[in-house]
């Protein structure tokens, strides 16, 4: 690349859409936006601290009214002392002056003080009502999005509001009374020269009605084209293996790149258009001192005005236009803040799962009977369950398998109502499990899954995340169950030892044996196993199949294998294809009937003789 070339890249940007602000990152219509309403959200926040805003207001107002007087008396200051020569309280004057510009210095500190402390309780509320939020919402609102999106809203767009409260909404505020104060005092010095000094609000206005038309949608972009820029590199972070195994780098580094390259243009266009407004206003500033001089020079030889009033002007017109520059240099902050918040309160304003549950009941002690009748189920209009129907009685183990895809798992996400089913009925004890309320329902269910998933912390706070009141006796007890207490005990710190969230320093295997004990220790009615043994060799797996024949004892137990010699004791087993039912029995029942199942085991075995 030439010298030339790479002098004019940065200035090579694509030409952004517009209409971009109006989709968000998950791809969904979003709702229409409301910049007032966004703006009188965030002030619910700050106003749970009324007392307080208002002095910070109070103060506002005097540092504002300081503010204008300054620039008042040093104009009475030339009339009265150098232009009539007089000497007598000059002094005087000058302390008074002083007394106001220090005045204004400790206004200015103070506010500065407390609305620190305004912003940060109002940010401190909306972030844990978002993250409240989130432990709120169903389980289908994070399968349509990435966590890096979430987390961009979580973390860049709350900063932004906060760094807006904090900085921004002082300044607005003071500049609006400055504004107006000055407006007042330039009419009552001198109606005339205040029309001149008015005349630059016209351009003022469509110059900034037209950058703002502008500058609000690009910001939109340039907030969505993070949160996805995040959203790929959590992900690509945390499938590292997965990429380095494959040797997808180059591959992933250029996706970057385009990422980076759709930020970096929407932050430039966002950037330059709101840059036009300080620049603006700063050839509008000097243009109104011409004004005033010309006309205040006219005005005085004909004794319209003193030279003092002269004065007075030429700093009120400063004073006029430094609220709108100081509003133009917050402009991009609080464009990116509102921007940020419509994100934020999009994740707030998304039904939560309770929201049907006005009529729900808790549940105590269920037995365990569970039925599937005609249930029917799509999942973004696509069907997974077409009209499955079977019965699992209290205490008894059934296994459900079937080629991927054929719907074994969504019967769990039914149950557990991660997912709603569309048709149908499915019942505990003959309750429809739509009349429980979830967390009721899921109180009484302990979930093994495929992927363990440990928490950053000590091996026994992942045990006791099952039962926080447990014991370390009952924590070692459910460890002993699940066989993993030999391994533990292997470690140089045993149960006190440090996990982060990927379990560095142990076995898949071995994160999979912690997962067991967990659920055992919650001590669960109803009982799901999802490919639970699918990480652990076969010794570990014999041995945990003994202590789960041991906790499956009383408990009703769904079990989903694709090693059919896991499940051979189960008392039923249902074989799913293309989402509906098409075998059930116990194994001998299935294989004496020489279809699927039968099929599917002879091939297991097959390939375990190869």
């Amino acid at each position: 690349m030439s010298l030339k070339q790479k002098l004019l890249e940065p200035f090579q940007y694509e030409k952004i859409d517009l209409s971009e602000a109006n989709q968000s990152s998950a791809g969904r219509k979003p709702k229409v936006r409301n910049w007032k309403g966004t703006i009188s959200r965030i002030w619910f926040y700050l106003w749970r601290q009324n007392w307080l805003l208002l002095s910070v207001m109070v103060l506002v107002m005097f540092s504002a009214a300081f503010s204008i007087l300054g620039p008042y008396l040093i104009g009475r200051g030339v009339d009265d002392y150098i232009v009539d020569r007089q000497s007598d309280g000059f002094m005087t004057f000058i302390l008074i002056l002083l007394v106001i510009y220090l005045s204004y210095s400790i206004t200015i500190f103070t506010q500065n003080f407390l609305m620190i402390g305004i912003a940060q309780n109002a940010v401190y509320r909306l972030r844990s009502q978002l993250f409240n939020q989130l432990h709120e919402l169903p389980i289908s609102f994070f399968d349509k999005r990435q966590y890096g999106e979430i987390m961009s809203r979580v973390t860049n767009d709350v900063d932004n509001i906060s760094n807006t409260l904090n900085q921004s909404f002082i300044q607005i505020f003071q500049s609006i009374l400055t504004l107006v104060g000055t407006v007042s005092v330039m009419l009552y010095l001198s109606p005339p020269l205040t029309l001149v000094t008015l005349t630059i609000v016209p351009l003022l206005v469509i110059g900034i009605k037209w950058i703002t038309k502008r500058t609000r949608p690009l910001f939109k972009i340039q907030q969505n084209r993070i949160g996805e820029l995040n959203g790929f590199v959590e992900e690509t972070i945390s499938g590292q293996p997965i990429v380095k195994t494959f040797s997808q780098e180059n591959r992933v580094i250029r996706e970057f790149e385009a990422k980076n390259n759709a930020v970096m243009h929407s932050s430039y266009w966002a950037s330059v258009f709101s840059g036009f407004i300080p620049k603006v206003l700063n050839m509008l500033n000097s243009l109104s001192f011409a004004l005033i001089a010309f006309a205040g020079s006219i005005f005085a030889l004909n004794d319209m005005v003193t030279v003092g009033t002269i004065v007075i002007f030429t700093e009120l017109a400063r004073q006029f236009t430094r609220p709108l520059n100081e509003l133009a240099n917050q402009f991009n902050q609080l464009l990116t803040a509102v921007a940020g918040a419509e994100r934020v309160f999009d994740i707030i304003d998304e039904e939560s799962e309770e929201k049907d549950e006005t009529h729900a009941i808790g549940i105590d002690e269920p037995r365990g009977d569970i039925t599937f009748d005609h249930v029917h189920f799509a999942y973004d209009n696509e069907k997974v369950l077409d009209d499955v129907s079977f019965q699992v009685e209290a205490g008894s183990m059934v296994a459900l398998v079937g080629h991927t895809g054929a719907g074994k798992t969504t019967i769990i996400n039914l149950l557990s109502r991660f997912y709603e089913y569309d048709q149908g009925r499915i019942l505990l004890d003959e309750t429809d499990i739509k009349d429980i309320k979830r967390s009721s329902l899921r109180q009484y269910m302990g979930f093994v899954l495929q992927d363990a998933y440990l928490f950053e912390g000590t091996i026994r706070d992942n045990i006791r995340y099952g039962r926080l009141d447990a014991t370390d006796e009952e924590v070692t007890q459910a460890a002993k169950l699940a066989n993993a207490h030999e391994f533990i005990a292997g470690l140089p710190d045993q149960y006190d030892t440090v996990l982060d969230q990927d379990g560095s320093g142990i076995s898949q295997g071995q994160k999979q044996l912690i997962t067991i004990a967990r659920v055992i220790l919650s001590d669960p009615k109803i009982l799901v196993l999802d490919e639970a043994t699918s990480s652990i060799d076969t010794v570990t797996e014999i041995k945990i199949q003994q202590a789960m024949r041991q906790l499956m004892q009383g408990r009703t137990s769904i079990v989903i294998a694709h090693r059919l010699n896991t499940i051979r004791h189960a008392d039923q087993i249902i074989m799913f294809e293309n989402g509906k039912v098409i075998e059930k029995g116990s194994h001998k029942e299935l294989i004496q009937q020489n279809g699927h199942y039968a099929d599917l085991h002879q091939a297991q075995l097959n390939n375990q003789a190869q």
